[in-house]
């Protein structure tokens, strides 16, 4: 009695995109903890000047030893650079200044915050559509930003001074994003994020050994192992994550991953750090996230679903 021969079934994949979105947002949201150890016990400008000029150091090093071709033009490393001193050099100096005196919780919070103000700045300067469903977005973010905010300056938790850093701060990540709309800067965006790393280092340098007194610098294991996940977990992995998800999920649904920062900042800081965390604040999280949700949930036409599409005609 013969048997037939056995029809080999395909294995199925296993499907990465979970782990990585997954991982994004932990490494993310952990980096405003990291921060908070670091500025305890080093400088803020020292502590970013040496971050970002290792990045980029290391990313660039790694690009060379690999064998790499540099895909990036004259005009595409200058504007990389140019994104550096925004997104890198003023946005976390900024914001590492206002970790001084304000919670990781809070700073993550309101950084978070950043998809929405710049859907509402891309509407008005690049011409991408607002409809309301984005403009009620925008509000509900503003509302549960401000009454997180009001709240705490109200029982005394954090400083306006630290509040207003952490605000310019955000403005900063919503420029250096309208700037790379705008520019589009074209290559690999690996070896573009050594170029702002390494522009943002050597920016910073100066400024910092004019400005911070090296001497403050506490060097324990707590700041070293910061230190090492700023550098390693967030400056190369985190965005080498985050480019990855824009990569195979789009602009649009990567971006509202960052709606699931704040609870995650808060709970790290909970739990490292110690840090209060009161209903209110919570319930403050809730329009935050609904708002991003909202800004960067991509809008289903019916239209486009009943008529054939342009191209194809």
């Amino acid at each position: 009695m013969s048997l037939a021969p056995s029809i080999p079934v395909p294995r199925s994949r296993f499907n990465t995109l979970p782990l990585a979105i997954g991982l994004f947002c932990l490494l993310w949201s952990y980096a405003f903890v990291a921060g908070k150890i670091g500025v305890t016990h080093c400088p803020p400008l020292i502590l970013l000047a040496a971050r970002f000029s290792l990045a980029g150091i290391l990313i660039l090093g790694a690009t060379l030893i690999r064998g790499d071709s540099w895909s990036l033009s004259w005009r595409d490393a200058a504007i990389f650079a140019v994104l550096g001193i925004a997104n890198n050099a003023l946005y976390l100096g900024l914001g590492y200044t206002g970790l001084q005196s304000v919670s990781a919780g809070l700073g993550g919070l309101i950084v978070s915050a950043n998809p929405v103000f710049t859907a509402a700045l891309a509407a008005l300067l690049l011409g991408e559509g607002m409809t309301w469903r984005k403009a009620g977005g925008l509000l509900l973010g503003v509302i549960g930003v401000t009454a997180i905010v009001w709240h705490r300056l109200s029982v005394g938790t954090d400083s306006w001074h630290g509040i207003v850093f952490t605000l310019a701060s955000l403005a900063s990540i919503v420029l250096g994003t309208i700037l790379f709309k705008l520019l589009a800067p074209k290559g690999s965006l690996w070896i573009g994020n050594g170029v702002q790393n390494l522009a943002a280092g050597i920016v910073l340098t100066p400024v910092a050994l004019t400005f911070a007194d090296v001497h403050a610098i506490d060097v324990t294991p707590s700041l070293i192992g910061a230190f090492a996940f700023l550098v390693l977990g967030g400056s190369i992995l985190a965005y080498w994550l985050w480019f990855h998800l824009l990569k195979v999920c789009g602009a649009t649904a990567a971006s509202a991953y960052h709606f699931l920062m704040p609870p995650l900042g808060m709970l790290f800081a909970f739990l490292v750090l110690g840090e209060h965390v009161e209903a209110r604040d919570l319930l403050g999280i809730i329009p935050v996230a609904l708002g991003i949700y909202l800004v960067t949930r991509p809008a289903k036409s019916l239209s486009s679903k009943l008529l054939p599409s342009k191209a194809a005609s």
